[in-house]
């Protein structure tokens, strides 16, 4: 089946995806709890994304992750991407199946069983390996060799996250042992601020951006220094992409929130409501009391995620759009419970709109995303690859 979002023609599965007749099927009679996009708002994400890479002449790489979905990635890639930046390697495999040339895996391919599939996904796309120690250089000459096509390779840099990566001073070591292996190219450097998510302000934002820059930079200048190359100086991260794109000497830009935002990018200043495409929607079923609310979602979808920090940046489970008042208090697996002002007007069978903490992990709960325009549903957007 061909779907059709602005340029963005991709085939998929016709048991995946559905389209509809926007005149007669609108959001209110999607069955609740539903997560639903709307399609606008996701197209003027992305485009203003690629405006910003491209004002600033550096290549954008999506993270896809968010939204696990090959029609997402096409349309990203419709507006100018480089290519996708992928977790794990079954969103590799699933954005190759969809046509999509370019993929670099994000986390170093060390464990078992996955040699041969990459392998298998080197003959397809051009593959970039993430790696940040020595054991994983020896997994990628395997997989290059098993493969006998090239397969670039660039080193993650630690700038501060305390997660991934190596000093920027001591990627020289590294670099040095697949530099000149058979099959392997070395691309270059990258990096993830992941701790912007414990920052409060735009203010503390602002600093992560330049020490994540910094990092790259940093360890850039030292392989060239060596005499080794380094082309892809590579930053990734909604909150700080902003700043790290205008900063010299970064090459690529890779965020991936950016698509959907949530409520986590809105208490970090990064987004607005209106630039927000992703919501859940609810149903209220019971109000017991007059200062309780209860709606027909939960954990199974809205997710309990509350940032990966603890720092209290969000307040309770997302934002109620039109009630700023509500506080979604807790979720059992299939409800939520709701304080309200005992004076708000909202009875069972009303219908409400969730912005949730973290729009990837609602979407990895789900098989499929309702395409919106104008609260008419235009299309089913399948997720894959979950797992």
């Amino acid at each position: 089946m061909q779907l059709n979002i602005g340029k963005l023609y991709l085939i998929v599965p016709i048991a995946d995806t559905a389209e509809f007749d926007d005149s007669t099927f609108t959001i209110d009679e999607v069955e609740t709890p539903s997560v639903i996009v709307d399609l606008d708002v996701l197209e003027r994400n992305v485009r203003a994304m690629a405006a910003l890479a491209e004002r600033h002449r550096v290549k954008l790489r999506p993270m896809v992750k968010t939204h696990k979905s090959p029609v997402i990635a096409g349309l990203q890639s419709d507006a100018g991407a480089c290519g996708v930046l992928v977790a794990t390697i079954g969103e590799a495999e699933a954005m190759a199946a969809a046509g999509i040339e370019d993929v670099c895996l994000a986390y170093p391919p060390v464990g078992v069983g996955k040699c041969e599939r990459l392998a298998r996904l080197a003959r397809n796309v051009r593959l970039t390996l993430s790696v940040d120690s020595s054991e994983a250089v020896r997994l990628v000459h395997k997989i290059a060799a098993a493969s006998r096509c090239e397969v670039a390779v660039e080193l993650l840099v630690d700038c501060g996250s305390g997660r991934l990566g190596s000093h920027p001073r001591e990627v020289v070591r590294i670099a040095r042992e697949f530099h000149d292996g058979p099959h392997v190219w070395f691309a270059g450097v990258a990096t993830h601020a992941g701790q912007v998510y414990g920052c409060t302000d735009s203010a503390q934002v602002a600093d992560v951006a330049r020490e994540e820059a910094g990092a790259v930079l940093d360890a850039a200048d030292c392989l060239r220094a060596a005499g080794l190359r380094c082309n892809t100086v590579a930053v990734g991260s909604t909150p700080t992409v902003a700043i790290g794109a205008a900063i010299e000497g970064i090459t690529e830009i890779r965020p991936g929130n950016y698509v959907f935002n949530d409520a986590i990018q809105l208490a970090l200043g990064v987004a607005r409501q209106e630039q927000c495409s992703l919501r859940v929607a609810a149903t209220v079923v019971s109000r017991p009391v007059p200062e309780r609310v209860v709606l027909d979602v939960g954990s199974k979808t809205l997710s309990s995620d509350r940032g990966a920090h603890g720092n209290n940046l969000v307040r309770g489970f997302g934002v109620v759009i039109g009630h700023p008042e509500f506080h979604i208090e807790r979720l059992s697996e299939e409800l939520a419970v709701l304080a309200v002002p005992s004076d708000s007007v909202v009875v069972p069978g009303d219908r409400l709109e969730i912005i949730p903490n973290h729009a990837c992990t609602v979407t990895n709960l789900v098989s499929s995303l309702n395409g919106v325009r104008r609260r008419n549903v235009a299309m089913k957007i399948p997720v894959v690859a979950k797992h």
